[in-house]
């Protein structure tokens, strides 16, 4: 028995190595401890080019042993996954008050995906956030590839999770790039690789698909939304006309409004994650990343795959669930061709177009199909709707989580 045990502890040795996290209780610009359990750490990702992942990992605040346990991917690609923590899904955001000059202030969210799920948001691929290496040329395939690995070495060193339900999630590009990993988990449970994941399905929000239809539904989308080439003080202008900015009266000027109040957070995250005190605070590695950027975009990035549909149809055909959500307003990926993607794969539709409610409200749009897959619109809401609506989005969340209807 001690050859076997032995091993197991080198192997366990080897993984853990190359897997580094710290407790963080206290996050400058915050007032006080920090009301959940928050992890960062780094994951060896590529030992060749000394390429390392940074996470950011929050409990539920529910029940962290039972509850579900989300990977969250951010698109651009190159974006890091900070921003699904403050501006989408986390359990922080930033008061969007003037900035003087001081280190801006963070506040908890009422409306975090937390609260029912443990959380995993993942700055990838390489040269994401703070994620690292010394290799700049990126791809879909070896985004997949490096979050595999990822996954591998954090539940080696997070054992107790390994029974948890599993589900990859993400917005925006990484829309595309979720089935490619939740097809790659799937194929390593196939093969018995260990460790074994409980994968249960994914999680889409205003996704790509890499498709056509992306592109070629934005023509009428705008048509149909009536949607002009002003400039953006003349949309704020033209909604709100006459009306006080601190009260708005319509849903369109709300809608504007938010989404300048959502720009002008993206640029408070710049002053705070570039602060020395808040990269000690994250056990950020000193000379890793000269200056941290909401969206790398500078960086070299190859598309390689025209279209995931195979993939989602590769899932969907076994059995896993599938969320699909859309912001009714988003004109980056709109959720017209969204539509048009998902009735391409040919599923029989369980329940029919309705409207789903928070608050005794219409919140959106939804309807269900035979193969576990359930799309939803979010009223009002623009690209990653999340950031719009955050009430609605959680309790779409917590239902589909559930497994209740929205």
């Amino acid at each position: 028995m001690e050859i076997p045990l032995l091993i197991v502890s080198l192997i366990f040795l080897f993984f853990s190595s190359a897997l580094s996290s710290s407790v963080v209780t206290y996050l400058p610009g915050f007032q006080g401890s920090l009301p959940f359990y928050l992890e960062t750490g780094y994951v060896e990702v590529d030992q060749d080019h000394g390429g390392e992942f940074f996470y950011y990992f929050i409990e539920s605040e529910n029940n962290p042993a039972e509850d579900p346990l989300l990977l969250w991917l951010t698109g651009g690609p190159r974006c890091s996954a900070f921003s699904g923590l403050v501006f989408e899904i986390g359990p922080l955001k930033f008061v969007t008050a003037e900035y003087n000059g001081s280190l801006p202030s963070l506040v908890y969210r009422l409306y975090s995906w937390t609260k029912v799920a443990n959380i995993i948001f993942l700055d990838s691929p390489s040269g994401s956030g703070f994620s690292y290496w010394t290799k700049e040329e990126e791809n879909d395939s070896s985004w997949v590839q490096q979050v595999d690995k990822f996954l591998v070495q954090w539940f080696v060193g997070h054992p107790q999770f390994i029974s948890n339900p599993l589900y990859i999630a993400g917005d925006s590009y990484a829309g595309k790039i979720v089935p490619m990993v939740a097809k790659r988990i799937l194929d390593g449970i196939d093969e018995g690789k260990e460790p074994l994941l409980n994968l249960q399905g994914y999680i889409i929000g205003n996704p790509a698909t890499g498709g056509k239809v992306d592109k070629n539904s934005k023509i009428s989308y705008a048509h149909s939304m009536g949607i002009i080439s002003d400039d953006f003080f003349e949309m704020i202008q033209k909604s709100c006309s006459g009306q006080d900015y601190r009260t708005p009266t319509t849903s369109q000027c709300q809608m504007y409004l938010d989404s300048f109040n959502n720009c002008y957070a993206h640029t408070l995250a710049y002053y705070w994650a570039n602060s020395n005190i808040v990269r000690r605070a994250l056990n950020i590695r000193k000379g890793t990343i000269k200056e941290w950027v909401r969206c790398n975009r500078h960086l070299p990035y190859t598309i390689e795959l025209k279209s995931n549909i195979k993939y989602h149809l590769s899932l969907l055909q076994r059995g896993y669930r599938a969320l699909v959500y859309s912001g009714d307003h988003d004109l980056v990926v709109p959720f017209s061709g969204t539509k048009q993607w998902i009735k391409s794969l040919n599923s029989s539709i369980v329940e029919d177009w309705r409207s789903w409610h928070v608050g005794g409200q219409v919140a959106g749009y939804t309807m269900t199909y035979s193969n576990n897959l359930t799309f939803a619109t979010v009223k009002g809401a623009g690209h990653t709707a999340a950031e719009y609506k955050p009430q609605e989005c959680l309790a779409m969340f917590t239902r589909w989580i559930s497994g209740a209807t929205l």
